[in-house]
């Protein structure tokens, strides 16, 4: 008699679905289909020699460190050099304030594992990062959700919210968030760090795309805020409390493949990372750990991260200039001072779902944006992405995209 498989799956799977974005891809790589759907860096901007390098100098130099079984909490120099790099951007921490972790999806799973038990609940904008809700659906959380406007996440609300859901803490993409391309306001900033201390609720702050800002002026992490808090608060030079855990990661500044990432956080909550990680994955990559730490012991990640804001500024501007020539002029779409991604709105009653399916047909993709939405809304939303397409192609797909939307608007 064969095992009945279905009768044996554990709960929390009817909870967890796979990824919308993964199954577009899957057809938007078919030949001809030019694809604004993926997040994905340039590939061309991968800095492969300098990779080439420092492989065969850790290969040489520190074979163990590369290929042996590593701690979990990561690389110790890793984890001092992403120190002094948070330092940089206006926070003082420690390496035993830093986890590295396997590519920044693996912080909200972490963070899952540890705080979230069936029935709680996830304060989160809304749209938001698809990947983070699969990691959190596996759970069995509820959501609260909190709208975006053109300054992210409307502040005004953010008290009530709180005060009647009682979150365990916000999930916030605070800089060029993933769908929108928003970023959230200085003012706003403050106040969310304010709100989040008066009240307690954690805020787990997701910032894969700040080093990507080519155009406006850099705004301080929620972390360096709350972190600024706190040593007014207590004198303390470094951070060892707060309501901030903070990840970034090397996927969008040096390559995605590497998956090697990293988490900022108190110290009783890294220790409690710890634990988590070492249950799912022990350590993450021992080479590719040192191949980060080589990059930015070398000095080569400022030149580096200079190409990726060049390139994506000429083709954002591309993308915006194709979206004013060729789509309607009642499309309303973001413009991001940096980032991947673009947000348009489409009005009217359209359903961008079955636009895609359209859109296929006349080889172009994207990315609709009612999965973003917790509660299933947005029907009339897209996310584009300019980063690894070069301009004239992307003039090209928003041509027959604007096509597509026109043919069905006109029905």
């Amino acid at each position: 008699m064969s095992t009945d498989w279905n009768a044996r799956y554990a709960r929390r799977l009817k909870w967890m679905t796979t990824s919308t974005i993964r199954e577009i891809l899957k057809f938007a790589q078919a030949g001809g289909i030019i694809s604004l759907a993926g997040g994905w860096p340039e590939a061309d901007l991968f800095p492969i020699s300098q990779f080439d390098a420092i492989c065969h100098d850790v290969l040489t130099q520190m074979p163990r460190e590369s290929l042996q079984y590593g701690l979990t909490d990561g690389f110790p120099l890793l984890r001092q050099a992403i120190a002094e790099y948070m330092a940089q951007e206006g926070v003082q921490v420690k390496a035993e304030n830093v986890v590295i972790i396997s590519g920044s999806q693996q912080g909200p799973d972490l963070m899952g594992r540890i705080f979230l038990d069936e029935g709680d609940t996830v304060l989160v904008e809304n749209p938001t990062f698809l990947g983070a809700l699969q990691s959190f659906n596996a759970y069995g959380v509820k959501y609260a959700p909190i709208p975006l406007d053109e300054q992210g996440l409307c502040i005004d609300q953010l008290e009530g919210i709180i005060e009647r859901t009682h979150p365990k803490f916000m999930y916030l993409i605070p800089t060029f968030q993933n769908p929108t391309g928003v970023t959230l306001s200085l003012e706003r900033r403050r106040q969310v760090v304010e709100i989040a201390d008066r009240l307690g609720v954690p805020i787990l702050e997701d910032d894969p795309y700040s080093p990507l800002r080519f155009a406006g002026e850099p705004l301080p992490s929620l972390l360096a805020l709350d972190a600024a808090r706190f040593r007014e608060n207590t004198a303390a030079g470094s951070y060892v409390r707060g309501n901030v855990v903070y990840l970034s990661t090397f996927s969008k500044t040096l390559a995605p493949g590497l998956r090697v990432a990293w988490a900022v956080c108190p110290p009783e909550i890294a220790q409690q990372f710890v634990m988590a990680k070492q249950g799912s994955d022990l350590h993450t990559n021992a080479l590719a750990q040192t191949i980060a730490y080589e990059f930015l012991r070398r000095g080569w990640l400022p030149a580096q991260i200079q190409r990726i804001r060049d390139t994506y500024l000429e083709r954002c501007n591309a993308m915006c200039e194709a979206i004013a020539e060729y789509l309607p002029a009642d499309v309303r779409y973001t413009k991001p001072e940096g980032g991947l991604f673009l947000w348009v709105t489409i009005p009217g009653d359209i359903d961008t779902v079955e636009l895609l399916k359209e859109a296929v047909q006349h080889k172009v993709a994207f990315v609709p944006g009612s999965p973003f939405f917790v509660e299933g809304s947005g029907r009339n939303t897209l996310r584009l992405s300019f980063a690894s397409v070069p301009p004239e192609t992307i003039r090209e797909g928003i041509k027959r995209l604007g096509a597509v939307i026109q043919s069905h608007l006109a029905r």
